[in-house]
Parts: structure tokens; sequence; C-alpha cells
């Protein structure tokens, strides 16, 4: 299958107000930013967890842990997507225990990817509570799964896909939208 580029729904200016937006909106639904810690799904979720955990720490003046998230072995598409899938590290170096974990990823499409990520997340303890922030919800939801947090609502056909490009990994910030070309 191949894509092409449609159209740039969100630029580096953006996601950088779509994630202070996010931050506050965190801020002021748990009342500060006692007991929170921030988790990013890999791959793209990580450098948006941290983002996000900065930001909260200009805004609050306090430091907020972040860990990295690896779900691959709680896909329930494991056998699709490739043979032997390459397994990464999760990197939880606290106690999520009583905590109030703030999950982060890029997209929110099915819900299947949070699914697996709160299975992941309850191997590892429990939470006071599991609150998800994703930067564009794109709907066509097989879940039912909901974000707390939203940068952006971008509603899409199911042959339209969002793809999120992000300096630390992509070498440049911005979302576009791509359309399967035949």
């Amino acid at each position: 299958m191949e894509f092409k580029v449609k159209k740039e729904l969100i630029d580096a200016d953006g996601i950088r107000r779509a994630l202070t937006r996010v931050s506050h909106e965190i801020i002021e639904k748990n009342e500060g930013l006692d007991e929170i810690v921030v988790i990013g799904i890999r791959t793209r979720g990580v450098p948006l967890a941290k983002r996000i955990a900065n930001k909260l720490e200009e805004i609050e003046g306090k430091k907020v842990e972040t860990g990295v998230l690896d779900i691959t072995l709680y896909r329930d598409d494991l056998t699709t997507i490739a043979n032997q899938p390459i397994v990464h590290q999760t990197e939880i170096p606290f106690d999520i225990n009583a905590k109030k974990v703030i999950l982060v990823d890029d997209v929110l499409y099915t819900g299947r990817t949070v699914r697996s990520a709160l299975d992941a997340l309850m191997d590892l303890g429990r939470p006071e509570s599991i609150q998800l922030a994703i930067l564009v919800d794109r709907g066509h939801r097989e879940l039912p799964i909901r974000a707390d947090f939203v940068g952006k609502n971008l509603p899409t056909s199911n042959n339209e896909i969002i793809s999120v490009n992000l300096e630390e990994i992509d070498g440049e910030d911005g979302v576009v939208l791509k359309e399967y070309s035949k």
C-alpha cells in the first residue's frame, strides 16, 4: 500500500500550542502535579511525553517523572505485524502504584494500542488512575476508549492515515494527512 501526502494538518507551532494546552488541562484536572507521572507509548508517544513533562515543570516549577512503555508483546495483532517482532525495553524507573499516570501517544485511532498499553501498565502495578493524553484523535474507534486530553480532533476516512513527525525522531515537527494512492 502506498500513501501520498494530501495536506499538512498541524505545523511545529501548532504541535507546541497543542501540547501547552494539554499540559494546562492536565494541571487543572488534577489540581496540580501531586502523584503525577508521565509515560509515553513507544515510539512517538515517548518524545511527546517528555515534552509534556517539561511543560508541566515549566508551568508548575515541579519536576515530573517520565517513563517509556513498550507494548509490543501486548498487541492483539502480534502475529500479523512480523514473524519476529522487535521488542524494545519498557523504561519506568519508578513505582506506579497509587500514582496518577498520564499515558501519552501520538494518534488515537481504533483504541487497540491504548488497550495494549493499559494491560502493560496494569502488569507493572496499580495506579490511582490512568489518564490518556493524545496529540491527534482521528476517530474510528473499535473499542470503548477515549482520550482525557486531546491536542487536536482530526476526523479522517478509512483510506487516509495521520502521520506525526517529531523533531526527536524525524528531524522535524508536523502532522500530515496521507491518502492511499493507487
